[in-house]
């Protein structure tokens, strides 16, 4: 059953209606009719199945038939404040961040970042890197599609992060203070914040701006990552020591 996302004032007197580049796929790509049952869900825990009432240019009119409470988000919440990457790397990391359960995801630039982005190409790049967690949080079957930020300097973030409880920042040139122990010791964290560097890494004086503002600078381990790799492991990491990946532990 196809899966939409809808904001709650789509839903009135068991009706859902579902705007927007959907429609066109409902129509044109999935080619379903009146009839057809989809999934859709408001981004919260409850997820309805309606029944296709009427597909018009603009608008696919649905009869919800059904609701059930489902619980796919994970109990942590991760923000990955990621170092912008060339190349269509950040598309890849938008979409394996939603897989895994990140609840939102600022692109970073810093001090080595390459990308130069305007007013105009970072609101073009953040409707498609918005678009990219929709699709990948309807294919993981998430009920919440992860915030993609507007890009934020290095010190904007660190101002973000000065009252965030746990903060972890691997770093190339960390030798010591492993990311699992760190994480073994603050369990009962509800929210996490994780930065990654761009190509190049973080600079020093970065680190040394990261500490002093309470960061935790942590090694993944002795073999060094790419950027779009990083981000990734840390947050399987983190959401599989502190989250759901993997399943709870129900016993």
């Amino acid at each position: 059953m196809a899966r939409f996302f809808v904001s709650e004032n789509s839903i009135e007197n068991n009706t859902v209606t579902i705007t927007g580049p959907d429609v066109k796929h409902i129509s044109k790509v999935l080619r379903l009719n009146p009839g057809h049952h989809v999934s859709v869900s408001t981004g919260s825990d409850r997820e309805f199945e309606a029944a296709i009432r009427e597909i018009t240019s603009k608008a696919v009119i649905c009869d919800i038939v059904g609701e059930k409470d489902i619980v796919t988000e994970p109990p942590v919440k991760v923000t990955l404040y990621q170092g912008l990457p060339k190349g269509d790397k950040m598309e890849l990391i938008i979409q394996k961040g939603t897989e895994l359960g990140v609840s939102r995801i600022i692109p970073m630039i810093c001090e080595r970042t390459v990308v130069k982005l305007d007013d105009k190409k970072a609101g073009e790049r953040r409707v498609r890197w918005q678009r990219v967690a929709e699709e990948a949080a309807k294919q993981s079957r998430r009920t919440a599609v992860p915030e993609v930020a507007e890009p934020l300097r290095f010190d904007g973030v660190l101002q973000e992060l000065k009252d965030q409880a746990l903060a972890i920042m691997p770093w190339e040139e960390q030798k010591s203070g492993g990311i699992k122990q760190l994480l073994q010791s603050n369990r009962e964290t509800g929210d996490i914040a994780i930065l990654i560097g761009p190509e190049g890494g973080f600079s020093p004086g970065e680190a040394e701006q990261a500490i002093r503002a309470g960061i935790q600078l942590v090694t993944l381990g002795p073999r060094i990552m790419r950027t779009e790799t990083a981000g990734i492991v840390t947050a399987a990491l983190v959401l599989y020591e502190l989250g759901d990946l993997g399943g709870l532990d129900n016993g």
